[in-house]
């Protein structure tokens, strides 16, 4: 009887280690993101919610072209929030996130650069 608890104790005491190990070694090329980056995510959004906010106090951004900004950027900020959402921000999730932002500044000089104004 007691070799039965002692094999059970033992039994899940290597499956607790194992599933504690598995948890904190991250598998190789997803390594998390430093909390720099993640400020630099978050910052990099509030200034280009900036450049949309001065485009449309200016003029050069009609409503159509602001709201469709937005929503790219409300886009973004969705998938920045879902990165962090397990308290850390893999290299890949970084990336991807770095890609959408910069298609999204590109949006933003196309729209505030072109010839529609708002009336």
């Amino acid at each position: 009887m007691n070799f039965k608890r002692l094999s059970l104790a033992l039994a899940g005491v290597v499956i607790a280690g194992a599933s504690l190990a598995a948890q904190t070694a991250p598998a190789p090329g997803t390594q998390t993101a430093t909390p720099k980056r993640e400020a630099h995510m978050e910052k990099r959004s509030e200034r280009q919610q900036k450049r949309i906010a001065q485009g449309v106090k200016t003029g050069a951004l009609t409503p159509r072209e602001t709201a469709r900004l937005e929503h790219q950027e409300a886009k973004v900020n969705k998938d920045i929030a879902k990165a962090e959402a397990d308290g850390k921000v893999t290299k890949k999730e970084a990336a991807k996130i770095e890609r959408e932002q910069n298609k999204e500044s590109r949006r933003i000089h196309r729209q505030k650069h072109d010839v529609q104004t708002r009336k």
